[in-house]
């Protein structure tokens, strides 16, 4: 649904390089498309709360992390001497051994009773590329991010009642732009720190250059050097001048669309807080000096105050 509002954004904007080089104001948002847009919000908010609410791998429903630190492999089970342990009666007492192998991981079941679900298929063993099994009820995250970690997602989590909605500011197309990236020429490796203290790889991909308010606002845009982490893709980390009081005090994030005539669509109402604002079991770029924007981005998630 949200291609189709881009599409009729497109029939009924325009946008040239000379513009977006002075920095892109807000794009006009004809009567015929806002009421669409705005269904596109809605839908996306609602789809947010619900996986939060309900999700097998909600954020609160993460209940254990373990990082792999100096060792490439680790034990997770119900015995004590597991590195990662879940003491319940659905998990064998050394269940899973998972084993870093460059971008993926070897999983292999250890007890002789032992299983792990990918999908519906049983399996023992498996090279799996990050992502998740399933072992009983509880779902376990293969995290890789060059920093690689394991993650226990459990349907029963106590955070769950801890869940009082997620909040946002209303939808404001003051903070809709269609925007050219300004390409880096020296797209190097770049280093981004995490909330978890690690450094993460990434390129600086280039510059967004826009009006916000009426005041010039450049914006770095980054892709991870992740597994996963699609190439044609950029992301924006940033803090504003709500940070810390009426929104996330780490900063938030924002993912632009790429549309067919090479410009992007960079919507603050699309703006999100990282997981570490919901579960202390992540691990979270922190946004750069250069993206501390000394104005106010009224759009997109508040804070919620999950964590405090």
């Amino acid at each position: 649904m949200r291609s189709c509002v881009i599409a009729l954004l497109l029939s009924v904007t325009t946008l040239d390089a000379a513009r977006a080089a002075k920095g892109a104001g807000p794009v006009k948002v004809f009567p015929v498309a806002a009421d669409s847009i705005r269904a596109v919000y809605e839908k996306d908010r609602a789809d947010t709360e619900k996986q939060l609410r309900e999700g097998p791998t909600s954020y609160l429903a993460a209940v254990a992390r373990t990082d792999f630190g100096e060792k490439t492999a680790l034990v997770l089970g119900r015995a004590a001497d597991c590195d990662l342990r879940v003491d319940d009666p659905e998990v064998a007492a050394h269940h899973l051994r998972v084993t870093v192998a460059g971008d993926s991981f070897r999983v292999e079941a250890v007890d002789d009773t032992a299983h792990f679900l990918v999908r519906d298929d049983a399996l023992r063993s498996a090279t799996l590329p990050p992502g998740f099994v399933r072992v009983g009820r509880f779902m376990v995250r293969l995290s890789h991010q060059r920093f690689p970690a394991l993650i226990v997602f459990d349907p029963k989590s106590p955070a769950f009642a801890k869940y009082h909605g997620l909040a946002w500011y209303p939808p404001d197309f003051a903070y809709r732009f269609v925007a050219f990236l300004t390409p880096n020429p020296k797209a190097d490796t770049t280093v981004i720190m995490s909330t978890r203290g690690n450094a993460r790889r990434a390129v600086l991909a280039g510059w967004f250059d826009l009006a916000v308010n009426g005041k010039p606002v450049r914006l770095e845009a980054h892709r991870l050097l992740e597994p996963g982490v699609d190439e044609k893709s950029v992301s924006i980390f940033f803090r504003d001048a709500t940070t810390g009081g009426e929104t996330y005090s780490v900063g938030r994030y924002l993912d632009p669309q790429p549309l067919p005539n090479g410009a992007w669509l960079v919507d603050f109402n699309y703006c999100y807080n990282p997981a570490c604002a919901t579960s202390p079991y992540y691990n979270c770029p922190i946004p750069s000096k250069a993206n501390t924007l000394k104005v106010a981005i009224r759009a997109g998630e508040k804070d919620s105050h999950y964590l405090h």
